[in-house]
């Protein structure tokens, strides 16, 4: 299974003999077959035929628009599970106060977890910035205490927010200063780095959501984040313990120099990762996302657990069904 990116002006794409076929300026310039294929990623000025929408609903394939120069994401899920017992079960659960305080307060404590864990590993790292990265540890431990604290969600929030600050603080220590990262920003987002983490946020959320649909559970109908107009909130209810690991590939990515400040670029519209950059970016991705899709495969079986404990457990994994024809050979360069 493997993730598809199109990032390329002027591509039209159509389905051919169970597989994707691309054309430019006319002409046929490769195909993909779409059995090993679970995720579609589009940027750029695409174009597809409806009949290529219908083959990858039927397979469960998903599929994420970046569209304009912000990539501002929509996604549109596949086939949908036939086993509404799931969102039945998950709607009643949001009405209950006391069991959407519980679990948020495990996805907070989660969190907070994971991030004092890296932490204590970016001290070893990092020998040089021992003392900021001590004292934003010190920091979060003491959040991590207050949490059986907050009595409702909006009180959670507000300590989230306050290790967030904490934690952003901490992680501008061991970040090149040629970023010029001071804090959390986005929507746009106003420098390298915010670019990077928040173009990881979003592939996360959609992949959660993707992950979430399968299994049988709307994306939409979460427990921590409130239920807003075309958000997936149940998908950024799980990203939250996962963000960690998520800063951790990104903080990688600029430690390596496998992207730095050259391919961003600034204007008045906010900070956007170029197309070089991003060529580069989705090739890591893919590299590092392992451990991630496990995780959220795990995230989405304790959610099921929690949700709907008399029913089976829930399939986390695209599973197409064979295609009826012979699948493209060729690949695009």
């Amino acid at each position: 299974m493997t993730s598809l990116y199109v990032d390329r002006r002027d591509i039209h794409l159509q389905h051919d003999a169970g597989a994707i076929a691309f054309y430019e300026n006319g002409q046929r310039s490769a195909t993909v077959p779409l059995a090993p294929i679970t995720r579609v990623i589009l940027r750029g000025k695409v174009t597809l035929e409806a009949s290529l929408l219908g083959h990858l609903g039927e397979r469960g394939i998903g599929l994420l628009f970046l569209s304009g120069r912000q990539g501002r994401p929509s996604l549109l899920l596949g086939r949908a599970h036939h086993d509404t017992r799931r969102r039945v079960a998950q709607t009643r659960r949001s009405l209950d106060p006391v069991f959407c305080l519980d679990y948020a307060r495990q996805l907070v404590g989660d969190k907070l977890e994971g991030q004092a864990q890296w932490f204590e590993q970016l001290r070893t790292r990092y020998p040089s910035q021992r003392l900021p990265l001590t004292h934003t540890l010190r920091q979060l431990r003491e959040h991590q205490q207050r949490l059986p604290q907050a009595a409702r969600l909006d009180s959670l929030r507000g300590l989230e927010g306050a290790a967030a600050a904490s934690y952003f603080a901490g992680l501008r220590a061991v970040l090149p200063p040629s970023l010029g990262f001071t804090e959390r920003n986005r929507r746009p987002p106003r420098d390298p780095f915010n670019a990077l983490i928040s173009l990881t946020y979003t592939l996360l959320t959609a992949e959660i959501a993707m992950a979430l649909h399968i299994a049988g559970y709307d994306p939409c109908i979460g427990y921590y984040h409130r239920l807003s107009q075309g958000r997936e909130s149940l998908a950024c209810d799980l990203l939250e313990p996962l963000r960690p690991q998520a800063d951790a590939l990104c903080l990688n990515l600029v430690a390596s120099q496998t992207l730095t400040a050259d391919h961003f670029n600034t204007t008045d519209a906010g900070c956007l990762l170029g197309k070089a950059g991003r060529t580069r970016y989705y090739a890591a991705y893919e590299e590092g996302a392992a451990p991630l899709r496990r995780a959220i495969a795990d995230r989405v079986r304790d959610l099921a657990r929690r949700v709907s404990p008399d029913l089976p457990e829930p399939d986390t994994e695209l599973s197409p069904p064979p295609a009826d024809d012979a699948p493209a050979t060729s690949w695009p360069a």
